[in-house]
């Protein structure tokens, strides 16, 4: 499998753990990233918001391992849109101090913000066609 196919297959894997992960052990460490204003402005509460965005979590992981070659570059776009829209919830977990995922830290959280941009090229290149 060539290393494109092969990054594609694990960001998929990655995107559904970290939904289930949403989901089931780890939704007091994802609900210290949901931003105040997005709980103001959101019709769920924090949890369901994170119960929320760990079935997108899901969706989208599905759809980068499985879409068919002709979608994968919507799917990629679609993905790096979400890692684009959750990124204020990393930002505020900096901003607020909150503990979370092992960032105990204000020198980690603020680390972690730097992996945003990573995941979003990573999504838009493994779902491109190579160019020739």
């Amino acid at each position: 499998m060539a290393l494109r196919g092969a990054a594609r297959l694990v960001l998929g894997g990655a995107l559904v753990f970290a939904g289930i992960s949403h989901l089931t052990f780890a939704r007091r460490d994802f609900r210290a990233q949901v931003p105040e204003t997005v709980v103001e402005l959101a019709p769920l509460d924090e949890d369901g918001i994170v119960l929320a965005s760990g079935v997108v979590e899901i969706a989208l992981g599905t759809a980068i391992a499985i879409a068919p070659a002709g979608i994968r570059p919507l799917v990629g776009t679609a993905a790096a849109a979400f890692f684009g829209a959750v990124f204020p919830g990393n930002i505020a977990q900096w901003l607020h101090h909150r503990d979370a995922f092992g960032l105990d830290t204000d020198e980690r959280r603020f680390g972690r913000l730097f992996f945003q941009p990573v995941l979003i090229a990573w999504a838009l290149w493994s779902t491109r066609p190579p160019s020739r």
